[in-house]
Order: C-alpha cells, then sequence, then structure tokens
C-alpha cells in the first residue's frame, strides 16, 4: 500500500507538469542493440559504401548533423537538416513530415533514398551475408544461418531504442533531486508563459504532434519535405514533427532547413513567427540558461561492446 501511495503521489507530481522526465534506463536486447550498432556506423549499407548512418547522426553532435543538409552518396545533398536520433525511441512519428510511424520503419527510408544511401534490400542482404563478421553476429542474435533485410531493420531499430539520455538537469528537477538557478528557473517560467510549451511538452519537450512554422509571421524559407508532402492536404504546407528540444544546445544548425546557425537566432525567429513578437535580451538569456539544462547523459550504448 505504501508503494502504491508514492506511485500515485509521483504520478500527480509529474501530470502537474506540461513535461515529463526521461526514465534513467530503458528495456531493450543488449545483444541486438549492439549489432545494430555496427550496422548504423558501417558504410556496407550505402551504395558506394561512403555513408554510414552515423554519417548524419553525429554522437558528438548531440546525434544530430552539424551541416545545414546532410550529403549522401556522390556528393548528393539532402533537403533537410538531420534530427537528433538520440531519444527517438520516444517521438510520436519520425522525420519532419512524420512519414515514417517507428524506427523501423525509420531506418528502412534513408536505405532507399537516391540522395543518401541509394541501395536496396537484395544488395544489402548479399553483402552482409558474404561477410563472415556479420554471419557470425546476425547467428548469435536470430539464430540463423541467412541474414534477411528485416533483421536489419530491427537490430538498428533496437540500437536507436538504446539511445536514451537521461538525468539531465531539469530531469532531476523533475524528480526532486535538483535545483535550477534563479535564472534557469526565470528562463523555464517564461517558457511556459511566453507559449513555447504549447508544442515542446511531454517527455521529450516536443516530438509529439506537428506544427505549423509561420503561424503568426509567414517563414520565408522553402517548405521542402514537410507534412503536404505526405497528406496533399494544403492547410500542411509549412507544418513539420516538433523537434525535440533535450540536448537542444547540443544539435546546431536548427529548424527543418537548419538556417538558424545559433540557438539564440533559433529561440528570436521561433518567437517572432510563431509568437508574434521579439524577445529582449533578459527574456533570451535566461530561455538559454533553460534550454541549457535539458542537456543528458551520454547513452550507453555508444561505450559498450559485443560481448
Amino acid at each position: 500500500m505504501q508503494f502504491l501511495a508514492l506511485l500515485l503521489f509521483v504520478s500527480a507530481l509529474f501530470a502537474a507538469e506540461p513535461i515529463t522526465p526521461l526514465p534513467k534506463h530503458i528495456t531493450y536486447n543488449k545483444q541486438k542493440a549492439l549489432l545494430g550498432k555496427y550496422l548504423f556506423f558501417d558504410p556496407i549499407l550505402s551504395r558506394d559504401k561512403t555513408i554510414s548512418c552515423a554519417s548524419c547522426h553525429d554522437f558528438n553532435h548531440g546525434g544530430a548533423d552539424p551541416r545545414p543538409v546532410s550529403i549522401g552518396v556522390g556528393g548528393k545533398k539532402g533537403r533537410v537538416n538531420a534530427p537528433t536520433v538520440y531519444n527517438a525511441y520516444f517521438n510520436f512519428r519520425q522525420f519532419w513530415n512524420g512519414r515514417a510511424k517507428n524506427l523501423k520503419d525509420q531506418a528502412n527510408g534513408p536505405v532507399h533514398a537516391p540522395n543518401e544511401m541509394a541501395m536496396n534490400e537484395k544488395l544489402i542482404e548479399q553483402r552482409l551475408n558474404d561477410n563472415p563478421f556479420y554471419k557470425k553476429l546476425f547467428k548469435k542474435v536470430y539464430h540463423t544461418d541467412s541474414i534477411r533485410y528485416w533483421m536489419v531493420l530491427d537490430a538498428i531499430a533496437e540500437f536507436e531504442k538504446a539511445l536514451i539520455t537521461p538525468n539531465s538537469k531539469f530531469d532531476k528537477y523533475l524528480r526532486g533531486e535538483a535545483k535550477l538557478s534563479p535564472l534557469e528557473k526565470k528562463g523555464y517560467s517564461l517558457f511556459k508563459k511566453l507559449g513555447c510549451i504549447t508544442c515542446h511538452n511531454g517527455i521529450n519537450i516536443g516530438s509529439n504532434s506537428f506544427q505549423k512554422i509561420g503561424v503568426i509571421h509567414k517563414y520565408p524559407g522553402k517548405p521542402g519535405a514537410d507534412r503536404y508532402e505526405v497528406t496533399k492536404n494544403p492547410l500542411d504546407r509549412y507544418k513539420y514533427k516538433v523537434p525535440s528540444l533535450r540536448n537542444i544546445t547540443l544539435t546546431a544548425p536548427y529548424f527543418h532547413d537548419g538556417s538558424a546557425k545559433t540557438l539564440e537566432k533559433a529561440i528570436d525567429l521561433m518567437a517572432y513567427h510563431n509568437l508574434g513578437f521579439k524577445l529582449t535580451k533578459n527574456q533570451k538569456e535566461a530561455l538559454i540558461a533553460f534550454l541549457k539544462t535539458l542537456t543528458g547523459e551520454r547513452p550507453k550504448i555508444l561505450d559498450e561492446t559485443v560481448q
């Protein structure tokens, strides 16, 4: 009964906040995830063997791409900035326009995209089945002598599931384990008061809805890869999956087109185009102080190897 009472108290406490802390741990198949890790870093999955998943998701850059748009095989440019893969397991959909329903579906996209990896299932299966190292790993995880493409997606998705960044200062604050500085607390108060929290909420502080960029003042950039490309509904022009703000200080540039090079510029643009006003210097300083509290721990799986 005491445990149930404590659980209800904690649930009620978090319910009062629009943001939920990440779990400290998540259950996943470690051997499968480690196989997915090898695949994630291996350019064998691209046609010219020059591009890996990690080429566009830099784990020293918050799991995102430091370039405005990604570069695929043959130097082909993508259309959008590759978002972070950290905590992607908690996204309600994947990709900026939400065309992928889960991590397996997402992993399948870049593999076939002509301006990314430009591959096909049969060639991937052939390469991996001809590779003794992968034959051994897949045998251990999937208990088979024949590597199939679905296994590749399954393993990569399991690795991405493990890429959580718990214990940010703000998560600890929500759990009553840390205190925010006066400036950080002011920033969080402004974050809610100004309306940022309307779109950036929940466990991933975003990534749980589609919203239009340029609600008040029209956004000047091109609407490439927006929700319209999925729905064909004209109302979905310039509408994107709201990006997560976790580890946001690590993942510049910002927005779908990578047009905001700094965090200060990004919040300036969002305040103007989506909230309709300009921020003061003191407001920006406080908001950035709060956003810095959202940086979590490096995913443990990145430092682990196959046993």
